[in-house]
């Protein structure tokens, strides 16, 4: 129970830490997309250096696309991992096998260029339409998160400094 309580609290600060970025609303579209993009390889543990590399590249959010990767996590390696393995095999039919136990790109590489091939062609497979769709899921919700905030500050300036507009009309008279 603790560990969920602490999971909810690092996606809570990892959200807000990405929603608040002081970037365009397209440079943390396209970090996300990015991150997502590397987050759908299968490089363990790289996938951050890679992102961020890419986002070197691309000149978008830094912090966006280290975020982004996170949609392959602790939680999911296995079930993404096995899927990325299932479209990589439909795509190139090689004769391997895929160990849920040896998941890293080390282990990858020691069982052979063939699963890397495979599971690289399912990962690229998976990541361009899941990279497309964070780019405007996040585009999207930066925005709106963006305007919400605006009108709470607006609304907060208003209340903390009253409504002028009354007093110089009066003034005008």
């Amino acid at each position: 129970m603790r560990f969920w309580v602490s999971f909810k609290r690092a996606i809570r600060y990892n959200y807000l830490r990405v929603m608040r970025l002081k970037v365009s609303t397209h440079s943390v579209a396209l970090g996300m997309a990015v991150g997502v993009f590397s987050g759908c390889l299968p490089i363990l543990p790289f996938q951050t250096v890679v992102a961020v590399a890419l986002a070197f590249v691309v000149r978008c959010s830094k912090v966006a696309a280290a975020a982004g990767t996170w949609i392959s996590n602790p939680l999911n390696w296995v079930p993404f991992y096995t899927a990325c393995f299932i479209i990589g095999n439909w795509l190139i039919p090689i004769d391997v096998t895929f160990d849920p136990q040896h998941m890293e790109l080390k282990d990858l590489l020691e069982q052979g260029w063939g699963i890397v091939v495979v599971m690289m062609a399912g990962g690229l497979v998976m990541a361009v339409p899941c990279s497309i769709i964070s780019y405007f899921v996040t585009f999207r919700a930066v925005n709106r998160f963006r305007q919400r905030r605006m009108i709470r500050l607006i609304n907060k300036y208003k209340s903390k400094h009253g409504d002028h507009k009354d007093n110089d009309q009066n003034m005008d008279s």
